[in-house]
């Protein structure tokens, strides 16, 4: 019996030409890795989790795709879900608002679907209490809370600002005069100066910002 072999759906970044780290890709095509497959030191490397890709590539000079990873495959329990793996196949490049509405489904994927809160309209709330919830809002001049044990609260829309509680985590945009996406951001409490319980917006600088 032939053992099913696993494949990773993840997300990588690349520059403006399409390469990371000097290799040229192309969408559609699959890449084969011959030797070592280890993090940061050999094989393709994508993130299941599309948020940790911006620490690698920023959104103002970056392009991202929706990718399949699979072969032999690294991972560390470290936090960060960065893989390495043997093969690589480029699906779909995707857009900037295709790669957060993947990011909002990630986050919410791994919290309790019961507890998850979602709002989109002008100055609306999104408010979730319970241990590993969600909260998110993209309507403009809105709020995302997510006070529970282990939370995310993301928040994309123009203006917008959020909090989470201890041990959770805040994902927040910034954006242009033409209302496109400059900066996206994620952190969890307790990193970065990001106190818990307490409302931040992401400033024209890109970065987390206090408000009252």
């Amino acid at each position: 019996m032939i053992e099913k072999q696993e494949v990773v759906i993840g997300y990588k970044g690349f520059d403006q030409q399409l390469r990371c780290r000097g290799f040229q890709y192309e969408v559609k095509k699959t890449y084969e890795h011959p030797g070592e497959v280890k993090r940061c030191e050999g094989g393709f490397h994508s993130c299941e989790n599309p948020l940790d890709i911006l620490s690698y590539y920023d959104p103002g000079s970056s392009r991202y795709a929706i990718v399949e990873a699979s072969g032999q495959i690294d991972r560390e329990e470290d936090g960060d879900t960065k893989i390495a793996s043997a093969r690589i196949h480029i699906k779909a490049e995707v857009s900037m608002p295709d790669f957060v509405a993947a990011a909002i489904q990630w986050i919410t994927s791994q919290c309790d679907p019961v507890k998850a809160k979602h709002s989109t309209g002008y100055r609306s709330a999104s408010s979730a209490t319970g241990n590993q919830s969600a909260s998110s809002a993209t309507g403009d001049l809105s709020a995302s809370s997510a006070t529970g044990k282990n939370s995310v609260a993301m928040n994309i829309g123009l203006q917008g600002r959020a909090k989470a509680g201890k041990g959770g985590a805040l994902v927040l945009c910034n954006h242009n005069k033409n209302h496109n996406i400059r900066y996206i951001r994620a952190s969890k409490i307790g990193e970065n100066g990001i106190k818990p319980d307490v409302f931040y917006i992401l400033n024209d600088a890109g970065e987390f910002q206090e408000v009252s």
